[in-house]
Order: C-alpha cells, then sequence, then structure tokens
C-alpha cells in the first residue's frame, strides 16, 4: 500500500521535479540509489535516469574546490621553478586532445573568480582558450569590474571574434565592456597612427593603459597559428618572424625566446595594447591548454606577463623538464 502511495505521489509530481528531487536526495542526502529507489517507488534505473537528466540539464553543478589543484604537486613545483603566485594543474593522463583542452578550459573557469576582485580592470585577449573559458564562466557578477579588449577586431574563421570574447566573458561576470572598435591591423603604417589619434579610439586606447590584470593563453608561431589562420599576420610575416627567432604569440604579437616583443613590419600597422604594458601587472593568468604552447609559454613566464597558470599535467611535466 505504502509503496503503491509512494508511486502515485510520485507520478503527480511534474516530470522537471522529479528530477529535482532524486538529485537533492542524492547530492544533499546523501543517499544512494538503491535507498532514493525504494523511498520513492520507482525502479533503480529511473533513478539513474533523473541523475542523468539533471547533469544535462544543467540542474546541478560538481566541483571540486580549487585547493584540489593549487596545491597538486605539480602546481606547487611550477610555483617554484618559475616564481609563480599560482598554478592549477588538472589531470589529464590518457584522455583526447579535445577532452585535455576543455578539462583545462573549465579549470581556468572554476578558478577565475577566485583572481579577480571588484574594481579590477581585466585585460582579455583573443583566442579560441578564452572565448571558450567565457562560455563556461559561472554567470556571477563581480563589483566595478571591467573588461577591456586588447587587441582590435579580424576577420576569422573561427566562428568568435576578439570582441566576442571579451563582451561574452563581461557579460557573464555583470562587468562593463570596453571594446575596440577598430582593425586589428591596418594596411598602411600611416593609416593606422591617423586612427590612433581619432579621439574616440584614441579615448579607448588610453583605457586599456588603466588594465590591471590579464587574461591569455599564448599562441604558437606556426602556419596552423590562430594569427595565421585569422589573417592577422601573412605567411610572410610569420616566416620573417620565425627566422628572427619568434617562439610564440601574445595578443597579436610575435615574442622571441625571452618574451621580448618583437620589433618588425606589423607593429607599426597594428592597434592594440603594446606588450610591455602587459609585464609586471598585478596578475597574469596565463592558461596553456597543449603541449604545443610549451615553448611558448615559458617565455612568457620568462617575460614576465605569468603570476598564475592553469595547465594539464602534461604540459606542467614537460613545462618543469625544460632546460632553463
Amino acid at each position: 500500500m505504502g509503496g503503491t502511495a509512494r508511486r502515485r505521489n510520485l507520478a503527480q509530481v511534474s516530470g522537471e521535479n522529479a528530477v529535482i528531487q532524486v538529485a537533492w536526495m542524492y547530492y544533499h542526502d546523501g543517499r544512494n540509489q538503491q535507498e532514493i529507489a525504494a523511498a520513492l517507488g520507482i525502479s533503480r534505473a529511473t533513478v539513474v535516469n533523473y541523475l542523468q537528466e539533471a547533469r544535462e540539464k544543467g540542474l546541478i553543478r560538481i566541483t571540486l574546490a580549487a585547493p584540489a589543484f593549487t596545491t597538486h604537486r605539480l602546481a606547487v613545483e611550477l610555483c617554484d621553478r618559475f616564481g609563480l603566485s599560482g598554478a592549477y594543474v588538472v589531470p589529464d593522463e590518457g584522455v583526447a586532445l579535445e577532452e585535455a583542452f576543455l578539462r583545462v578550459v573549465h579549470g581556468a573557469a572554476l578558478w577565475l573568480p577566485d583572481l579577480i576582485a571588484p574594481g579590477d580592470r581585466l585585460g582579455v585577449a583573443w583566442g579560441r582558450t578564452v572565448y571558450e573559458l567565457a562560455e563556461v564562466v559561472e554567470a556571477k557578477p563581480v563589483e566595478d569590474l571591467t573588461v577591456l579588449q586588447l587587441v582590435g577586431s579580424m576577420a576569422t574563421p573561427y566562428g568568435f571574434t576578439a570582441e566576442a570574447c571579451s563582451t561574452r566573458l563581461a557579460q557573464r561576470l555583470g562587468a562593463r565592456c570596453l571594446n575596440l572598435h577598430a582593425p586589428a591591423i591596418l594596411s598602411r603604417p600611416e593609416l593606422a597612427a591617423d586612427l590612433r589619434h581619432e579621439p574616440i579610439l584614441k579615448a579607448q586606447l588610453d583605457q586599456l593603459e588603466t588594465v590591471n590584470k590579464l587574461l591569455f593563453s599564448v599562441g604558437t608561431a606556426t602556419t596552423d597559428s590562430h594569427i595565421v589562420m585569422s589573417g592577422l599576420a601573412t605567411a610572410a610575416d610569420l616566416d620573417w618572424h620565425v627566422a628572427r627567432g619568434a617562439v610564440g604569440v601574445i595578443c597579436g604579437r610575435f615574442i622571441d625566446a625571452d618574451g621580448r616583443q618583437m620589433p618588425g613590419p606589423m607593429e607599426d600597422r597594428m592597434i592594440g595594447i603594446p606588450l610591455p604594458r602587459l609585464v609586471g601587472l598585478d596578475m597574469g593568468i596565463l592558461v596553456t591548454p597543449g603541449l604545443d604552447k610549451v615553448q611558448a609559454t615559458m617565455a612568457a613566464i620568462r617575460g614576465g606577463y605569468v603570476t598564475h597558470l592553469v595547465t594539464g599535467t602534461g604540459v606542467a611535466e614537460a613545462l618543469l623538464a625544460a632546460p632553463g
């Protein structure tokens, strides 16, 4: 009789409420699946399905506390070796490249709210890593936070743009967003110089000087790099810089092995924050999701752009094994 009553009661509950009820009993009450099935007069398979539905609908969020990753042996060793203020290392052993990428991005999204504070002016670089992070970071307003686009716009084959990265992140964090309303690179230095002196754009560029924290992922100096695929740099530009020691890219600028911005024919045509302005900030948060970026990450650290690093165990081990 009691079981029949329980079945009737649960059947009267709407589908979503039934899912929430099961999820609450499992995650908050600590009851196992068999106990929930018996209490509600349903099968264990139904309990499993309800829990899966709760996860798919985003009704529950399961996270590990930051210390699980920031006090990881590799995280501590990275801080000691490179003088970082913090490192967040997620496990990526035995997973496919895309899964490893997403794990690092999710780790960065979980840690970011702990690293920003009211009144911060967070400069945001461009790339898939930053865009995906902005998509999954918890939607939680930060008082008096400003997000700034650090490099101008460009045509891209990726389905996202520089302004999309900053705009989306600002939306998620309830922040004011300051975008650059200009191309990242112009055809002639004279045109770029004239544009920088236009009152509207000059005011936007002046705002970039107030950045106190940086969120970025360093790019590679290879033919499949975002800087080439987006058309920001030509194959000839890439070859020119690589021949002179380029190993990575930060905010559309090539850097050498010591993290120094490389002077070259592109610089006078670009619209964005000069790289020296990003050295020695209150915080530089670098997200490195793949082994292809180990050399560029080393350069960014040497250059003084990085105080906090988010990466996977594979990259962490490679960085620690790298000479110098």
